[in-house]
C-alpha cells in the first residue's frame, strides 16, 4: 500500500479521535440536524461546535447547507457509523476481556 494511503487513514482516523467530534457523528446518526440541534443535543457551546464541524467538513465527513439561516448538517457517508459501529465492537468486547481477568483477581 502506498505511504499516501496511510497517510490519508491517519487524518482521517486523527479527525475521528476527538470526544465532542464523535458526539456530533451520533447525533447525526438519524439523518441531518441544524448546529442548534447539535448543540442542544450534545449540550455543548455554538462556536465550539461549529469549529468542529467545520473541520469535519474540510475532512469530507459531513456536509453542510444553508436553510434559511439554518445550518444544516449530515454525515457525507453512512459508512462513517459503520466504523463507529465497529468501535462499539471493539470496546464491548475489551471490557468482556477486562471483566473476565478482574474476575480471576
Amino acid at each position: 500500500m502506498e505511504e499516501r494511503v496511510f497517510e490519508l487513514k491517519a487524518v482521517l482516523l486523527k479527525v475521528l479521535a476527538q470526544p465532542t467530534r464523535l458526539r456530533i457523528l451520533e447525533c447525526l446518526r438519524g439523518g441531518e440536524k441544524s448546529i442548534h440541534e447539535i448543540v442542544s443535543a450534545i449540550h455543548g457551546e455554538q462556536p465550539n461546535i461549529s469549529r468542529h464541524i467545520s473541520l469535519m467538513q474540510k475532512n469530507r465527513i459531513v456536509t453542510t447547507r444553508k436553510d434559511g439561516v439554518r445550518v444544516i448538517v449530515e454525515a457525507k457517508d453512512p459508512e462513517i457509523f459503520y466504523i463507529l459501529d465497529r468501535l462499539n465492537t471493539i470496546l464491548k468486547d475489551q471490557s468482556k476481556e477486562q471483566e473476565k481477568l478482574l474476575s480471576q483477581v
